[in-house]
């Protein structure tokens, strides 16, 4: 052997001793345990199992590990039998109840001393009292407070501590007690050495002696967990706190029972892809334990790098399948930065080994991705997992305002503004004033999309609502659309972009977004049809009124029409005449006629509504007539005219360009308050408006605001001077995002300004001041 690998192989057997110090936990006592069907257990047994558990080793005996393979055999303390003897490294003793599960729940009052080691309860406090268990402490352990509602339901101050094996739930009737015992225990977790795993250690020898192959080699033959198993996995290859999931993380509700189990149904998970007919569905849930556990990924990428090491037929189908989950995770999640340098030198190991093979295929297109991936807010749709097990881009549709869209090739990494870019070249408008971004949006619903954001992540979220909900098939899509409205004065008549102003200033005007007088409404339907359907005709067919007229403008008109006053109410009913007996009881009566009553309101609604929409059809037809007669007059007239004419009634409107937000209440510091009202963000200023009023109620530039932002789930602040401003709003992500938008289009526009006239002493027009402050 030579001599760097016999001192490896005497400081890894070190490292293992110190290790079987840390690593493993013993219970000293016998156990007979009975439960009922429905009962929980803390140490993972199933449910009516009667187990006789013998210790695993004697108080005075080393332990014995034979029947275990020796890749996964656990390293146990060896501790010596203590006593009661006063013991100055005592921390904490005293009586406290200890949860004891049968049949049933009940508690049990123990003696119970807190070492620097472990947690021992005794029979009694004599110091000839018999030893009844011991939980060793480890920085793995870990201690739940008390809480008020256990409390509450048995009159008890409990903490609860998790060790290896079993966790011990502790009562006391006093709180102040509960939380010394809890915080001495927390004391001496946090004083102990972090645990590391066999595995861990290899990584390090691995990382030390990388540069000599000759150790790495004898590593890798002499240590069979690093290499490829058919047989299953009965400890995690990486340390994790011990407990339940419902205390150390969100996911409640979801089936997770601990990070430790897990690991070990992931790493079934994989074993199974190897004979899976379909493994989509397989990563895809492999991924998703990841991305709801985070802890998990260093585990499973160390079990993928096991999985493709020292494999017997690496090129056979059902081994790249560890490689193609390999891919999607360097696709979807990074590793801890040990694991990462662990997973390089592997990918570069196998790359040496086997050149111009699939595996090297595998390994570059993974080394690539690690460069690109900065994590994933959804796991990978089924169409990206498909794409990716044979290293391919996929196709995402993106539409323009309109009718029309295009196609363009993505990667797990390609984001919202890389997109944004690659469409502007294509339709020249990279030279715009304006600025374009992506919107996710269905019938009902708009927002735009971050830069910075995974269209992959997009992708998988409109498959996931198809999924709730399959006939919303074709609703969810991607636009390309004008975003910041800098400059709508200075777009070309024949341009695309000219184009797009006009779709998207239609859309207000279809949502009822545009305050105009009912006149110009309808000239603008009559200009929207000339352009789009050219001269009329007979037999030209029409689109629906909803496609060119604000709905709500033909609903006030019919509610206008029906409001008469009622009809007087209906004359009592005539008293029973004198001397005549009541025939029915009393009871009876009234029941009869209070259902006669609630038919009758019934009916009255029903005939409401019925007039209501019979109204709606005839408003309908004379607006639709009175729109129609005003097209016949644009006869001739070709669609760049009709876009134009379109727009420059349009941009009548004084606050034309500003996207407006419904904002369901306004108050600001000087004490008026007002509801349902729109917030217009524009180029150069904020605005409120009341619905459907033209002339805004407030207005304040930028330069007047001194910060803004977003102070709770529904709030949006505006600081302008001296007065505060506050908004209840579902779109404050919507609202911060484009007023930095505009904001930071205004900076570069001084940028470019101050570098053109950096001659001049002061600038012929006044410099817009930002805000200072974002909250």
């Amino acid at each position: 052997m030579p001599l760097q690998g016999v001192g490896w192989f005497l400081c890894c057997r070190q490292g293992f001793k110190l290790l079987g110090r840390e690593y493993g936990e013993k219970e000293d006592e016998e156990s007979f345990e009975l439960r009922t069907k429905d009962e929980p257990t803390c140490n993972g047994r199933s449910p009516l199992e009667v187990t006789l558990t013998q210790p695993t080793h004697t108080a005075n005996g080393p332990s014995s590990l034979s029947e275990v393979p020796e890749e996964m055999r656990s390293l146990i303390i060896e501790r010596g039998k203590a006593g009661l003897e006063e013991d100055p490294e005592l921390v904490v003793k005293g009586w406290l109840y200890r949860e004891v599960r049968g049949g049933w729940i009940w508690q049990k009052r123990h003696w119970f001393v807190l070492t620097p080691d472990s947690l021992d309860y005794y029979t009694s406090n004599d110091q000839t009292a018999k030893r009844l268990g011991a939980l060793v402490l480890t920085s793995l352990c870990s201690v739940i407070w008390p809480d008020k509602q256990t409390y509450k339901e048995t009159g008890y101050w409990s903490i609860t501590v998790y060790g290896r094996k079993h966790c011990y739930r502790l009562f006391t009737k006093h709180f102040n007690e509960a939380v010394h015992w809890a915080c001495a225990i927390q004391k001496v977790i946090e004083s102990k050495a972090p645990v590391e795993t066999p595995t861990q250690l290899l990584i390090r020898d691995i990382e030390e002696n990388k540069f000599n192959p000759e150790v790495v080699e004898h590593i890798y033959n002499h240590n069979p967990i690093l290499k490829y198993t058919q047989s299953p996995l009965y400890a995690p290859l990486l340390p994790f706190p011990y407990g339940s999931l419902d205390h150390t993380s969100g996911h409640t509700g979801k089936g997770y029972t601990t990070l430790r189990d897990e690991a070990v149904k992931v790493f079934n998970s994989l074993q199974q892809l190897e004979s899976a007919r379909d493994p989509v569905p397989l990563i895809q849930g492999v991924l998703q334990t990841c991305l709801d556990l985070h802890p998990l990924r260093d585990e499973v990428y160390c079990q993928l790098v096991k999985q493709t090491s020292g494999v017997p037929a690496p090129s056979t189908a059902a081994h790249l399948r560890y490689w193609q989950l390999l891919t999607c995770m360097s696709c979807t999640f990074l590793p801890g930065l040990p694991v990462r340098k662990y997973l390089r030198f592997h990918l570069k190991r196998v790359q040496s080994q086997c050149p111009d093979t699939e595996m090297d295929n595998y390994a570059a297109f993974i080394s690539e991705a690690l460069e690109k991936t900065k994590g994933r807010e959804c796991v990978p749709s089924l169409e990206e997992i498909q794409v990716l097990l044979n290293r391919q881009e996929m196709l995402c549709t993106v539409y323009y305002p309109g009718h029309s869209s295009c196609q363009l090739p993505i990667t797990s990494h390609t984001t919202a503004d890389e997109v944004v870019k690659k469409i502007s070249e294509q339709l020249g408008l990279q030279h715009s004033q304006n600025t374009f971004a992506l919107f996710e949006q269905n019938a009902h619903w708009e927002r735009a999309v971050g830069g910075s954001t995974i269209i992959a992540d997009i992708l998988t979220r409109f498959e996931n609502l198809f999924a709730k909900d399959p006939s919303s098939e074709g609703q969810w899509r991607l636009c390309f659309k004008l975003y910041c409205f800098l400059d709508t004065d200075g777009i070309s008549t024949d341009s695309i972009e000219h184009l797009f102003l006009f779709e998207q200033c239609h859309d207000m005007v279809i949502r009822g977004q545009l305050p105009a007088s009912e006149e110009d409404l309808q000239s603008l339907a009559a200009l929207r049809l000339q352009a789009l359907n050219g001269d009329f005709g007979t037999h030209t067919p029409l689109p629906s009124l909803d496609e060119l007229f604000p709905g709500r403008v033909v609903e006030a008109r019919a509610l206008a029409s029906l409001r008469n006053p009622q009809p007087p109410s209906a004359p009592p009913p005539p008293a029973p005449p004198a001397g005549c007996g009541q025939r029915f009881p009393a009871g009876l009566l009234s029941g009869a006629l209070w259902s006669h009553t609630a038919a009758a309101a019934h009916k009255q609604r029903a005939e409401e509504g019925l007039r209501l929409r019979g109204r709606l059809k005839e408003e309908a037809a004379a607006v639709m007539g009175a729109i129609v007669e005003r097209w016949k007059g644009l006869q001739g007239c070709s669609p760049q005219e009709c876009m134009t004419a379109y727009l420059n009634i349009a941009k009548q409107w004084p606050g034309f360009g500003c996207t407006l937000y419904e904002v369901d209440f306004y108050i600001s510091s000087t004490g008026s308050f007002s509801q349902k009202l729109w917030l217009g963000v524009a180029a150069k200023s904020v605005a409120l408006y009341r619905q459907g009023e033209s002339e805004p109620l407030e207005s304040f530039p930028y330069g007047q605001i001194c910060s803004y932002g977003v102070t709770d789930n529904n709030t949006f602040k505006i600081t302008a001077g001296d007065r505060d401003l506050l908004f209840e709003t579902s779109k404050l992500n919507e609202i911060a995002q484009l007023m930095n938008a505009y904001i930071s289009a205004a900076r570069q526009h001084q940028s470019q300004k101050s570098r053109t006239e950096r001659e001049s002493f002061c600038l012929s027009l006044p410099v817009l001041e930002l805000p200072s402050q974002l909250i």
